[in-house]
């Protein structure tokens, strides 16, 4: 398995989301429906041959003797969904992007300003607390990238100027992958935190207002 550096989240680090949709690949039970959860154990290397070993239900990455990631397959509840906001609404939200005037990783392939060939996933905050972003899905859209489309827009729900944090953990769920060209909306909402760790929930909404995937996810507080 390797990241190839496009896909960086931190610099010199894989995004979170589209590294953990990589590790969810690699289990032989995954499917669409299915619920994987995927543990980051250090920042991904890029661009760096990476050593998979999967088994039944599960599956361990490794970079020599280190190990960067575990994946198995979640038979926990569904979370409930981050209720959605019609499309113009998420437009509006997504003016309104903290991360336009403060980013700590300003060059991430999801949520990243300076990026042109990136995702371009700028959730802004709703009243409630939630955040709100549209997504008009690449060409090239597959259960990766829903991976990774759903990582940044939780992260938001918690990340603060000042305090930057970085995926530990995500369990995602994928009813549907949506069709290249639609216009979706992804929500995110902080539900808990302790200590240095955040979970926060996300949830990707195609078209018709049906939801297609939705993720549960830990956040930890790293220093900038």
């Amino acid at each position: 398995m390797i990241i190839p550096v496009r896909f960086n989240g931190p610099p010199g680090s894989g995004n979170g989301g589209y590294t953990a949709g990589l590790v969810a690949g690699h289990l032989a039970a995954t499917q669409l429906a299915k619920a994987v959860e995927v543990t980051l154990r250090r920042p991904p290397p890029l661009d760096t041959p990476l050593t998979v070993t999967a088994a039944e239900g599960a599956v361990q990455v490794h970079d020599g003797e280190a190990l960067v990631a575990s994946g198995r397959v979640d038979a926990g509840e569904r979370p409930d969904p981050v209720p959605p906001v019609p499309f113009a609404t998420a437009v509006e939200a997504s003016a309104g992007y903290p991360g336009f005037t403060a980013h700590p990783f300003p060059t991430c392939f999801v949520c990243g300003t300076d990026r042109t060939d990136g995702l371009a996933l700028f959730p802004g905050p709703l009243p409630d607390g939630r955040t709100a972003t549209p997504w008009r899905v690449p060409r090239d859209v597959s259960p990766v990238l829903v991976w990774a489309a759903l990582d940044c827009p939780g992260g938001w729900s918690v990340l603060t100027a000042g305090r930057p944090y970085v995926l530990g953990r995500m369990t995602t769920h994928i009813d549907a992958v949506p069709a290249a060209g639609t216009e979706c909306v992804i929500t995110g909402r902080h539900v808990a935190s302790e200590g240095r760790k955040a979970t926060v929930l996300s949830t990707l909404y195609g078209p018709d207002g049906d939801v297609l995937a939705l993720a549960r996810a830990t956040w930890i507080a790293v220093d900038h």
